[in-house]
């Protein structure tokens, strides 16, 4: 809603993990959906992920810049059609960058050096859920970015030790942003429920995505 009764204010979840609601406006939200649907679309689009023991991920992804798949990155798309993974575009670290700075401050990207060069853009339909797990397959310990649009969403953070307790359920909304780094950057999180139907109706969404943004560090 355009005006709330009590508004939603950043907060740090833990040190190092930052929400900042609200930091996609509408006309950003739309452009960035546009290029997510352009980035979905064959050859390299959007894939469903198969685990080494046989299962599926129920949420789908495509990559940019740098292809993962169940524990790795490489440069093709070795776990679907074969295909060089897209590029990562310049604008897309410039907001990863820019992220950071708003949430965690700028002293944790280390320089010009810290360029994102990985996006994993997760599409979650209304079943769609993710386990507890951590983003520990980089080589870089630069904050991970996470930009929300579409469907609202629980987001569970949890702690660096185990996938379980204790951990803070955080509501990301579209245009949400959530950055994770320093003693938090190992920390377990996943998405154990998606809510149907809480899209921005002029966003022309139906589902959830996020664009998680990575330095790879390789």
């Amino acid at each position: 809603m355009d005006a709330e009764l009590f508004p939603r204010e950043r907060t740090e979840v833990a040190p190092g993990a930052v929400h900042l609601p609200g930091w996609l406006d509408a006309p950003a939200q739309s452009e960035l959906l546009e290029a997510c649907r352009a980035w979905a679309r064959p050859p390299a689009g959007l894939r469903t992920v198969r685990t080494p023991g046989g299962g599926t991920m129920t949420a789908r992804q495509v990559c940019l810049g740098w292809h993962w798949y169940p524990y790795a990155y490489a440069r093709t798309v070795v776990d679907g059609d074969g295909t060089p993974v897209k590029p990562f575009p310049e604008w897309l670290g410039d907001l990863g960058r820019r992220a950071v700075r708003d949430t965690v401050g700028a002293d944790m990207l280390r320089g010009p050096e810290t360029a994102y060069d990985i996006a994993l853009i997760n599409f979650y339909e209304a079943d769609a859920r993710m386990g507890m797990h951590r983003d520990s397959d980089e080589k870089s310990d630069a904050p991970v970015v996470s930009l929300s649009l579409g469907d609202t969403c629980v987001f569970r953070f949890g702690n660096t030790e185990t996938r379980s307790r204790p951990y803070t359920d955080v509501e990301l909304r579209s245009g949400d942003l959530f950055v994770f780094g320093g003693p938090a950057r190992l920390a377990h999180h996943g998405v154990p429920k998606v809510q149907p139907g809480t899209a921005p109706p002029e966003l022309g969404l139906t589902g959830r995505l996020n664009i998680t943004l990575r330095v790879s560090g390789l």
